[in-house]
């Protein structure tokens, strides 16, 4: 059975700025370690790990609204900097825009049964929206308009 995960995407204001901060920690990752890839280092280890590899994937809500999701290719024990253990969801590097779909703030990351994800944008939508400026976008979404 499917199982995605929900995240807050703090400090980004796009999509657009998502894909662009990710671009440059993939190019540190790759020069500090070795390796292209983009994760997100997480406290709490997923108890549903197997689910969420069979398909899943991390919807991001940027400004109030999950507008993208990235497919989850693996998790990964770590340690931080500090020394306290925690989690990296490794994600595949393509972002996919979904039918904006409003979400209020919420610490930490959520569960998101499949049936309650937002469908993916077709790719002649997913153009028309991406020429949106992405306040307006926000707005939208916000009255269900898009």
């Amino acid at each position: 059975m499917t199982l995605h995960i929900v995240k807050l995407s703090v400090g980004t204001d796009s999509v657009e700025d998502l894909a662009q901060w990710q671009k440059g920690r993939r190019a540190f990752n790759k020069e500090n370690s070795g390796r292209a890839e983009n994760f997100h280092t997480t406290r709490m280890v997923p108890k549903r790990q197997d689910d969420v590899l069979d398909g899943g994937s991390i919807y991001w809500v940027i400004k109030g609204v999950i507008q993208c999701r990235q497919r989850i290719i693996g998790f990964r024990d770590a340690t931080r900097a500090d020394g306290t253990r925690c989690c990296q969801i490794l994600l595949d590097p393509e972002l996919h825009l979904v039918r904006p779909t409003p979400r209020r703030a919420f610490q930490g990351w959520r569960y998101l049964e499949a049936d309650d994800a937002p469908a993916d944008l077709d790719t002649v939508m997913a153009g028309r929206i991406e020429r949106i400026p992405p306040e307006m976008r926000r707005q939208l979404a916000e009255l269900c308009l898009i």
